[in-house]
């Protein structure tokens, strides 16, 4: 007879889902600072006219990277209950960046995807504690 631990499989879990979602579009976020830190920071809400900022646009990118390589590591472990910190930890992200393109003078429409963000770290929060009660986990 097949034990909980036994019959339990990550990949079939909205959370693992949600989690590989964050994990690949900060990668992406990464390698856009990389390759156009420029068009990266108008994306943000917060363009950048002097060469010396790029350097902070490039910062940003390592810090997506390492969250990227973080969120891929703890998936390849199963460990939901570490993601789900790591995702409600993350808000302070978004909603940093929501209040600094708002004060920048950024668009609605670049504020409301900081914001959507927010609120779909929130949903995976969420699925994550699920997968992590699935698991086993506390």
């Amino acid at each position: 007879m097949a034990t909980q631990a036994q019959k339990f499989r990550s990949t079939r879990t909205a959370g693992f889902w949600l989690a590989a979602v964050i994990a690949a579009l900060q990668g992406v976020n990464a390698v856009r600072t990389v390759i156009d830190p420029q068009s990266f920071a108008t994306y943000m809400g917060l363009p950048v006219d002097q060469l010396g900022a790029l350097g902070w646009v490039q910062v940003y990118g390592l810090r997506a990277g390492f969250i990227a390589v973080l969120t891929a590591v703890l998936l390849a472990r199963s460990d939901f209950a570490a993601l789900r910190w790591m995702a409600l930890a993350a808000l302070l992200m978004p909603l940093g960046d929501a209040w600094l393109a708002l004060s920048a003078g950024a668009s609605a429409p670049i504020i409301g995807r900081h914001l959507a963000i927010a609120a779909f770290l929130l949903v995976a929060a969420h699925f994550l504690s699920r997968a992590a009660q699935a698991k086993g986990a506390p």
